[in-house]
């Protein structure tokens, strides 16, 4: 794993109640490289994205305080176009409709199938930050990739 300054690594927020939910997708994130950081309500994730540069945030729609949507909606207020990973239980067309309006990244049923989070969380990285990563010596831009995708051959 390449060691880097937190502050130039890619930063997935992850909120969610559940904290085993936490460790299972750090544990997944953390060999690639990337930093995860956590948020048990929405109004933590908001405090969270307002402080510290944030890449891309992973949010529940039903969570304390305020659920992924509210989020959403104060983020595009406040005028931050973080991009946006919704997870929800019940995936209806109202729901997707309002993400769909709310330009968010993909919407995700609940249980989460991580390699399909994975998939999703690269092609965040590429659409939204392939050319824009900060070069320093001995670092380079994390490459996510699924354990499970035999397409996509370990680099050497």
């Amino acid at each position: 794993m390449v060691q880097a300054n937190d502050t130039n690594r890619f930063t997935a927020l992850l909120a969610n109640e559940r904290e085993e939910w936490h460790q299972t997708v750090r544990d997944l994130l953390r060999p690639q490289g990337v930093h995860t950081v956590i948020a048990h309500s929405g109004r933590e994730a908001l405090d969270l994205i307002e402080s510290i540069p944030v890449h891309v945030a992973v949010l529940d729609v039903q969570m304390p305080q305020l659920g992924g949507l509210q989020v959403i909606r104060l983020l595009r207020e406040l005028h931050k176009a973080t991009p946006t990973i919704l997870l929800a239980n019940h995936l209806t067309n109202h729901l997707l409709q309002e993400a769909l309006g709310m330009q968010v990244f993909s919407v995700l049923s609940k249980p989460v199938d991580f390699n399909v989070l994975l998939d999703a969380l690269a092609r965040v990285l590429r659409r939204y930050h392939e050319n824009r990563w900060p070069e320093e010596e001995g670092y380079r831009k994390p490459e996510i990739r699924n354990p499970n995708d035999e397409s996509n051959p370990k680099p050497e």
